[in-house]
């Protein structure tokens, strides 16, 4: 875009903060300050108030905003229709999922995306739900699908799939007898958590809380970066964790684990996060629309409380 101030001001704007827009531009805070001071000149008006330590938009802020959202939009739909006109369809696309989803849902998807786009390469990126987010805000990746929910107004956040989350335990531990447990009862059994900043722990975490439990009264015993080796600590004896139904499959079919289902049950939302402008690439487009179809057809051919298996 020719008029940088207003695309540092859209990204500022975007995440109300001069330091993440300073992150996700790749500059330094006062270089995004002095590129929005230059606009608010030109303008001859203030577009933030700057107090308490934050910032929002003034209502002049708020009319710039609008018309630099249309601008961003119509620039990068200028920019794909241009390619696609010419016929520019090979290519590739940077695919970010966090672990569970990357691990069970999108082999499946990907498989399919391959046969019907052979001349799309598609190179994907695991970290957890923050860890995505971040990178689709600074276009290290074009796509993400994550568990977590997004609050972000630089990004398009729109669902995906539903997903139930279930106790886990040993094949010899009390649970088993039991066709549903409280939350209260997991209170005084050794937990093994996800770690800071998984989507799978803040579905977790909320939920206890709203069943009233504190994390903080859990007896972790363990922190740990993925759903498998949080299994083979549960399938050591170690503890009990939570995690998707859907990721269990071979552990079930093998009786190298049970699981319980909590009262009431844990379903998560599953989401695309995606810049919020609609024509960011004309690859990434043919991607997001098949994932789409994809999991609308998962959801209405499988049971919605499992639906990625």
């Amino acid at each position: 875009m020719s008029d940088r101030r207003l695309q540092v001001f859209h990204t500022v704007a975007g995440v109300l903060s001069f330091t993440k827009a300073a992150e996700i531009l790749n500059m330094t805070q006062p270089a995004v300050t002095f590129q929005v001071r230059q606009l608010e000149e030109d303008f001859n008006t203030r577009l933030f108030d700057r107090s308490h330590n934050k910032i929002s938009l003034t209502r002049a802020g708020e009319l710039v905003l609008g018309y630099a959202n249309q601008i961003v939009d119509l620039y990068g739909e200028m920019h794909e229709s241009v390619k696609a006109m010419t016929g520019n369809n090979a290519g590739l696309i940077t695919l970010g999922a966090s672990t569970t989803i990357a691990e069970y849902m999108l082999p499946g998807l990907l498989g399919d995306f391959r046969k019907q786009f052979p001349e799309i390469m598609v190179h994907l990126k695991v970290a957890n739900t923050d860890a995505i987010v971040a990178m689709v805000e600074d276009n290290t990746i074009e796509l993400g699908v994550v568990e977590g929910e997004v609050n972000n107004q630089l990004l398009r956040v729109e669902d995906c799939l539903v997903d139930e989350l279930v106790v886990i335990s040993g094949t010899e531990h009390r649970f088993n007898e039991l066709s549903a447990i409280k939350a209260q009862e997991l209170v005084d059994q050794p937990f093994i958590y996800r770690e800071d900043g998984s989507g799978t722990r803040s579905v977790i975490t909320q939920y206890l809380k709203e069943q009233g439990i504190e994390e903080s009264q859990l007896n972790k015993v363990f922190e740990l970066g993925s759903t498998e080796a949080i299994k083979g600590a549960v399938e050591a004896g170690m503890g009990v964790s939570i995690v998707s139904a859907a990721t269990l499959s071979k552990e079930l079919s093998l009786g190298t684990l049970a699981t319980v289902q909590l009262d009431p049950p844990i379903r998560r939302q599953l989401y695309f996060v995606r810049q919020r402008q609609k024509f960011r690439t004309h690859l990434m487009e043919e991607l997001f629309q098949f994932a789409q179809t994809y999991c609308e057809a998962r959801s209405r051919g499988k049971d919605t409380a499992n639906p990625l298996v």
